[in-house]
C-alpha cells in the first residue's frame, strides 16, 4: 500500500476515533478555568449540597461529574492574599514571600507596611540597602511559564495579576522590585478598590422632603417617569467630589400605584439633573429608580477619578413609609477598578460592558461603624449587607463571563469570587462564648440571642448559594456534554476554611505590657496571624537594634508569646488556662551568624525573607481583628487593654492543618476523571493545571500533580494502535 492510499485508509478510522472518543462543543470554550470561592470550607458547605437549591448545580455538579477532595490543606498562615499566591504559584509561603494580607518589607522603614495582594511574588533582592528586582525569585506565578509556552491566560480579579510595578513602600525613589509585566496576563482585570464617597446611611422623615420644582418635574417627564402622588424631593447629605466633578445627590419620592402614597425614590445629581437610563450606555447609568419593595440596590455612575478610573456607587432603600414619615437610604461607597498601562484595555472593556466596580459587602454597616445607620434596625443593616453580597457576586460573575466571552480560546482562566468569606466573618456564630450583641459582654452562653444566630446562619447559607450559583453560571457558559461533564476543565478551590472566634487580641498592647519598646519590636497582624518584626540595624531603613540585641529580643518575644494565657473561665471551656498562641516560629539566626552577610534575612520552611522575625498563629477562638471603639471588656475581665469582645465572628489565619481550616476542591471536565481524593494541597493546583496543558512547571513549585486526569476512553486514537501519530495532540473540546 503506497503512502497516499495508507493516509486515505487511516482517515475514516481517525475521524471515527474523534467522534467516539471526544465530545465537541459547538462553541469555543477555555481549556481550563480555575475558580476560587474565598473562604469556602467543606464543614460548612457539605451539608448544603443535599438542599434542592444546591443539588446538581455548581460544585455539586462538579462533584458528581469529576473529582473532589475530603481535605484541602491550604497555606500557612491561612490568609487570603498568602494562600491565593500559593495557589497560583504552587509554592509554599516561605517561598512566595507573601506571609499575610498586610505585612512589612524588611528593607522598608520600620513603620511601613505593604498589602499581601500587591507584594512582590517570590520576593526581591534585599541583599543591598537599595533593594531591587530579584534575579532568581523563589516562586513563579503559573501564568509566566504558560505564556512563555505560547498559552493564553486570563485573570479576572485574581490576586497577584494586577499589572502593577511593585516598589518598596516608604522608601524614597524606590526601584521597581517587581515589574508589572510579571503580574500581567493576556487579559488582566485587577480587583477593584475604594474611591470616595464613603458608605453612609440617611434617616429621613417627611420634614426633609419638599415639593419638587418645575425643573425636576419637567426632567421626570422627559425621562418618562410618572408619579401617582405629588413628587417631593430631599437632599442626601453634603456634596462630595469625584475627579473634577462635585455631586449633590437628591432623591425624588414618587408613587407608582396608589395616589397619595410613595413607594420609590429617584436618585439624581442636582447639577446634572434627572437623566433617563435609556439614554446612556455603560459605564454611565443615568439617574436610578429604587423601589423599596424590591429590596435591591441600583448602581449609580459618578464619573472618572484623578487616576483615570471609572467610579460608581449604588443606592438601597431599607425602609420607605408610604407617607415618607420614615425613609432609610444607604448610599454605598464609591469604587473603581485600578488601571495602568498593562491592564487598561481589559479594564475599559469591563467598565463598558459590565459596569463600574460594584460594592463589596461592607462590614462597617453590620458592625455599626459606618456613619448614619444609628436609626436603622439590625435587620435593616443585615438586609443591606446581604444585598451587597448578592449584587457583588453577580457583578464578579458577569465580569468572569465577559472575560471568557473575550477570550473563548483561552488555555487558562483564573477567576475569584469574594463570597462566602465576607459573610462568614460577619455571621459565623456557632460557639456559646461568642457575644451575639458585641456591645454586651453578657450576651454569651445562656444570654445569646438565638433568633439572631438563626438569622446569621441563614445568611451564611445564602452566601454559599450565591457563590455556588456563580460556579453554575460559568458551567452554563461553557456547557456540558451528554454525560454532564463541563466542556472546559473547571477546578473550584478556596483559599482557606473558617473558625468562629470569641475574643479580640491586641498584640502590640501585650508587647508593651511585657516591656517591649514598639520602636524596636512591632507586630503586624492579619486575622489570626502575627508577624513580629525587630528594627534591625543594616536591614531595616534606619534600623536601631544591634545584631546582639536582636538575638536577645527575638528570644524574649518567643518567651513572652509562650507565656501568654487566658485564665478567664467564661472563655477557657473548662480548662484552668488556654494558651493564646498555638504555633510560634522564629527566624533561624543564632549567635553563630553574627557579623555574617545577610544577617536577619535567613529563611526556613516556616519563615520567608519578609516574614516577621517571629511568626505566631493564635489558638482557635482568638483573633487579632475586631477590636471595637470604644473597647468592650469581656465578661469576667477587669481590663480590655489586650483581650476584648470583638465586633464580628468568623476568622482564619490559624494552623492550616486544623480540619475546619480545610479549603474545598472540586474538578470536572473533558480531561478529568471521577473519584475522591483523601487529601490535596492548594500548592498542587498549579502543577496539575500545567500537566493538563502539557507545560512543565517552574522549578520553584513545591506541589505535586494530582492524579485526576481521565484515562483514555475506548475508541480514542491511542486505542487504535496507530503509529507515527505521537506528535498529534487531540483534546476533547471544540471542533
Amino acid at each position: 500500500m503506497n503512502v497516499s492510499k495508507k493516509i486515505n485508509f487511516l482517515t475514516p478510522l481517525l475521524c471515527s476515533a474523534l467522534v467516539v472518543g471526544f465530545s465537541s462543543p459547538s462553541l469555543a470554550v477555555p481549556k481550563n478555568i480555575l475558580i476560587s470561592l474565598d473562604g469556602a470550607t467543606p464543614w460548612i458547605l457539605n451539608p448544603y449540597l443535599s438542599d434542592p437549591s444546591f443539588a446538581n448545580k455548581g460544585v455539586d455538579l462538579l462533584k458528581k461529574a469529576g473529582y473532589t477532595a475530603t481535605q484541602n490543606i491550604t497555606c500557612s498562615p491561612s490568609l487570603t492574599a498568602a494562600c491565593h499566591i500559593s495557589i497560583s504559584t504552587g509554592s509554599n509561603t516561605n517561598n512566595t514571600d507573601i506571609p499575610a494580607n498586610t505585612y512589612h518589607l524588611v528593607r522598608s522603614p520600620f513603620t511601613s507596611n505593604i498589602s499581601g495582594f500587591g507584594g512582590p511574588i517570590g520576593g526581591y533582592d534585599a541583599d543591598n540597602p537599595d533593594p531591587k528586582e530579584s534575579p532568581n525569585p523563589t516562586a513563579t506565578p503559573i501564568w509566566q511559564p504558560l505564556r512563555a509556552a505560547g498559552k493564553t491566560v486570563v485573570a479576572a480579579t485574581f490576586p497577584g495579576a494586577d499589572g502593577v510595578d511593585v516598589k518598596v513602600p516608604g522608601l524614597t525613589n524606590s526601584q521597581i522590585i517587581q515589574p508589572g509585566s510579571q503580574r500581567t496576563v493576556d487579559y488582566t482585570v485587577p480587583y477593584g478598590t475604594f474611591n470616595g464617597p464613603a458608605t453612609e446611611g440617611f434617616a429621613l422623615t417627611s420634614n426633609d422632603f419638599s415639593a419638587a420644582t418645575a425643573t425636576v418635574l419637567n426632567q421626570l417627564a422627559a425621562a418618562g417617569i410618572t408619579s401617582t402622588s405629588p413628587v417631593k424631593v430631599a437632599s442626601l447629605g453634603s456634596s462630595f467630589t469625584v475627579g473634577a466633578n462635585t455631586f449633590n445627590i437628591q432623591a425624588a419620592a414618587i408613587g407608582t400605584t396608589t395616589a397619595g402614597s410613595y413607594d420609590s425614590l429617584v436618585f439624581f445629581d442636582s447639577t446634572q439633573g434627572i437623566i433617563a437610563p435609556s439614554t446612556v450606555s455603560l459605564p454611565a447609568t443615568g439617574s436610578v429608580i429604587v423601589k423599596a419593595s424590591d429590596q435591591k440596590s441600583s448602581p449609580f455612575y459618578l464619573g472618572t477619578n484623578s487616576t483615570g478610573g471609572e467610579v460608581g456607587t449604588a443606592f438601597y432603600l431599607s425602609n420607605l413609609a408610604p407617607d415618607l414619615s420614615t425613609v432609610h437610604v444607604a448610599r454605598y461607597s464609591g469604587n473603581f477598578i485600578p488601571t495602568n498601562v498593562n491592564v487598561a484595555s481589559s479594564v475599559t472593556d469591563i467598565n463598558t460592558h459590565v459596569g463600574t466596580w460594584a460594592n463589596e459587602p461592607d462590614f462597617r454597616i453590620t458592625q455599626g461603624s459606618a456613619p448614619g445607620f444609628n436609626n436603622f434596625t439590625e435587620q435593616e443593616t443585615e438586609a443591606i449587607y446581604m444585598d451587597q453580597v448578592k449584587t457583588f457576586v453577580k457583578y464578579q460573575t458577569n465580569l468572569a463571563l465577559r472575560s471568557i466571552d473575550q477570550n473563548p480560546d483561552a488555555d487558562l482562566v483564573l477567576t475569584y469570587i469574594q463570597q462566602p468569606d465576607g459573610s462568614e466573618h460577619q455571621f459565623l456564630i456557632t460557639d456559646p462564648r461568642q457575644a451575639t450583641d458585641p456591645k454586651n459582654p453578657n450576651s454569651i452562653g445562656a444570654g445569646q440571642d438565638q433568633a439572631k444566630i438563626t438569622r446569621y446562619l441563614d445568611y451564611i447559607k445564602q452566601s454559599y448559594l450565591a457563590a455556588n450559583n456563580a460556579v453554575q453560571s460559568i458551567i452554563d457558559k461553557v456547557g456540558v456534554d451528554s454525560n454532564g461533564k463541563p466542556n472546559s476543565n473547571i477546578i473550584v478551590v478556596s483559599d482557606h476554611g473558617f473558625e468562629p472566634f470569641h475574643t479580640a487580641v491586641t498584640l502590640n498592647n501585650y508587647l508593651v505590657a511585657q516591656g517591649f519598646d514598639l520602636n524596636k519590636v512591632r507586630a503586624v497582624t492579619s486575622g489570626a496571624a502575627a508577624n513580629i518584626y525587630i528594627n534591625l540595624q543594616g536591614r531595616e531603613t534606619n534600623g536601631t537594634v544591634s545584631q546582639s540585641e536582636y538575638l536577645t529580643l527575638k528570644d524574649q518575644v518567643v518567651t513572652a508569646l509562650n507565656a501568654f494565657v487566658d485564665t478567664n473561665p467564661n472563655y477557657t471551656n473548662g480548662a484552668a488556662s488556654v494558651n493564646i498562641f498555638d504555633k510560634i516560629y522564629s527566624r533561624p539566626v543564632t549567635s553563630m551568624d553574627l557579623n555574617k552577610p545577610g544577617f536577619g534575612l535567613q529563611t526556613n520552611d516556616n519563615i520567608g525573607q519578609d516574614f516577621g522575625d517571629v511568626l505566631a498563629l493564635l489558638t482557635v477562638g482568638y483573633n487579632f481583628d475586631g477590636r471595637q471603639n470604644p473597647v468592650v471588656t469581656r465578661l469576667g475581665d477587669t481590663s480590655s487593654n489586650v483581650l476584648s469582645v470583638p465586633s464580628f465572628y468568623g476568622a482564619h489565619g490559624y494552623d492550616p492543618t486544623i480540619p475546619n481550616l480545610s479549603a474545598i476542591f472540586y474538578a470536572a471536565g473533558p480531561d478529568i476523571g471521577t473519584g475522591t481524593l483523601a487529601q490535596v494541597k492548594n500548592i498542587d493546583i498549579a502543577p496539575t493545571i500545567n500537566s493538563l496543558l502539557g507545560v512543565p512547571s517552574a522549578s520553584t513549585v513545591n506541589g505535586r500533580v494530582l492524579n485526576i486526569q481521565a484515562t483514555p476512553e475506548p475508541g480514542t486514537v491511542a486505542a487504535l494502535g496507530l503509529v507515527g501519530l505521537g506528535a498529534l495532540t487531540l483534546r476533547r473540546r471544540k471542533g
